[in-house]
């Protein structure tokens, strides 16, 4: 059992050696027996302290991630202003809208990825029959027309009543081509770029507020080091301006992978922060970048490999945290983790440029520990962005034709909206261990938050393959009467929906949570499974 306890054995100083060691062979027997029987048999415990919530979950947390990369644009959002077959709005598919908005995703970033360090945006505006077409060199060397283009994405967003988060080309761009991009969107003064945004049919500007100063410097955005990106993001971020001083620009740093620690600091020592709003952290769960393992036919120890990964999420953004508190103890800068989740191999036949995967009960365990995790940290975490949202590696929508479907991670992410702007509390936590052979992991995961109508919702994940684990809980200065819940499980780890079967797993009503007293609780988790409950 993974805990915070000790125990401690006293004698008197005064006892004869042989008493002294006998009494410590038998006391050490009886612990090892005692922490044996304990960790075989006692409850996970859990303490949530309800008077101490001060910081809030953003909404932001719970974005995603749209990069012109596979199925994911093309196929995936956009069926074409001309496809009959398939109901859409202006070229994106009415059942893909209603699912987001319910969804209550806060923000979309696009076009990239990797994409966006190759895209010129005035290849993406005009008559759709004058645009050039390009080659998407990193993502299976097909043509990209683009059809889909600034107009489409924005207009998009605010049918899903989402906020832009507009991924700008750092590595093949120029500041001028940024500069005019922020321009052409956000101005609405008279100036060559708004004229530009007005002859192509937008009247007033759409006012984007987040902006990513290229993408993974490190690596597709450029292969920089960390010294000279933060001197090419000064310069860019220096003309990604707000005309009014209001504040509307918020503007995101190129960021480490995963654990590259000196990447954060050089960031946060070399940039003034009145140019830097947020700095990036990208983490995939990955088992091996030369093996990933498959999407649906995976063993268990390739299951706890992934969840090891993304528990690690914990670590990073702890270390990256501290590295940030030394220049920045006011936190007046946000981590964003603009993308994170599971990485496999992709669906047997399909391209292995298109990132296709299927989507199960293990993927729902990495969106359930993940969030849990940001909420943790919410007081620095206050932007993510899940990749990808269709048709590509961890998401939430598959399409196939006029079918589409919505996968276990979309339903975790609709249970835990929730949370959404709502206070975090505080929790202590003591769990037992998901072992497999000698490796452990913990085997619960929880989270807290109190939202602006005073319900208290609780999120709850067992990644145990074989086991359930019941859970003792303590609101600490709680008081509460009633309680609902709703539950994600199924029978086998791999499971998945499909074309032919699209709802075999769907959360359904959870009835094994007993409240006692007014502040006392009870739960017992399947294997695999996500709970959340709501108490009043």
């Amino acid at each position: 059992m993974t805990s915070t306890r000790t125990q401690r054995i006293l004698w008197s100083k005064g006892a004869l050696p042989e008493i002294r060691t006998a009494f410590c062979l038998t006391a050490l027997c009886m612990v090892v027996t005692y922490s044996h029987l304990r960790a075989q048999t006692a409850d996970n415990q859990i303490t949530i302290h309800t008077t101490e919530a001060k910081d809030t979950i953003s909404r932001h947390i719970y974005g995603h991630f749209a990069e012109h990369l596979g199925r994911c644009i093309y196929g995936g959002f956009y069926v074409g202003e001309n496809n009959s077959e398939i109901p859409h709005t202006d070229g994106v598919r009415t059942d893909v809208i209603e699912a987001l908005k319910k969804l209550k995703i806060p923000n979309l970033r696009w076009p990239g990825g990797c994409f966006a360090d190759t895209y010129h945006w005035k290849d993406g505006i005009g008559p759709k029959e004058e645009r050039p077409e390009i080659v998407n060199v990193w993502w299976g060397g097909v043509t990209e027309d683009n059809s889909f283009g600034t107009h489409d994405f924005l207009n998009m967003c605010e049918a899903l009543e989402t906020e832009p988060y507009l991924a700008g080309n750092v590595g093949s761009g120029t500041v001028q081509e940024l500069a005019d991009w922020v321009q052409y969107v956000n101005f609405d003064g008279v100036s060559p770029m708004s004229a530009l945004r007005q002859e192509n049919g937008r009247e007033e500007p759409w006012k984007v507020k987040y902006w990513g100063i290229g993408n993974e410097a490190w690596g597709c955005g450029g292969n920089m080091t960390a010294e000279y990106y933060a001197n090419e993001y000064r310069k860019y971020a220096t003309f990604v301006a707000d005309w009014n001083n209001t504040g509307g620009i918020f503007r995101i740093a190129s960021g480490a992978s995963s654990d590259d620690y000196h990447w954060t600091e050089v960031l946060m020592k070399n940039i003034p922060h009145q140019l830097l709003e947020g700095v990036a952290l990208h983490h995939y769960s990955v088992i091996d970048w030369s093996n990933k393992g498959p999407d649906v036919d995976f063993s268990e120890e390739q299951y706890f490999t992934i969840l090891q990964k993304a528990m690690f999420m914990d670590e990073l953004i702890e270390k990256h945290t501290a590295i940030m508190d030394q220049y920045d103890p006011e936190k007046d800068v946000a981590l964003v983790v603009d993308e994170w989740g599971g990485w496999y191999e992709v669906r047997p036949g399909s391209n292995p440029g298109f990132l296709y995967q299927q989507n199960t009960m293990r993927d729902a365990m990495i969106a359930g520990t993940t969030l849990n995790i940001f909420h943790k940290y919410c007081d620095r975490v206050r932007m993510a962005n899940l990749a990808q949202t269709i048709n590509v590696l961890q998401a939430v929508i598959l399409t196939e034709d006029e079918k589409m479907l919505l996968t276990p991670t979309y339903h975790v992410m609709e249970m835990y909206n929730v949370h959404q702007d709502a206070v975090m509390m505080p929790l202590d936590i003591e769990t037992k261990d998901y072992m497999l052979g000698e490796e452990k992991l913990p085997a619960v995961s929880a989270s807290a938050s109190r939202d602006q109508n005073g319900v208290t919702h609780i999120s709850l994940v067992n990644i145990d393959a074989k086991n359930p684990q019941p859970i003792n809980i303590t609101l600490e200065g709680g008081k509460y009467s009633k309680i609902t819940g709703r539950i994600l499980s199924s029978s086998q780890l791999q499971d998945h929906n499909s074309f032919e079967d699209p709802d075999k797993i769907a959360p359904t009503e959870f009835k094994g949570a007993k409240l006692s007293g007014n502040n006392q609780l009870t739960v017992t988790l399947p294997p695999f499974s996500v709970v959340v409950l709501a108490l009043q």
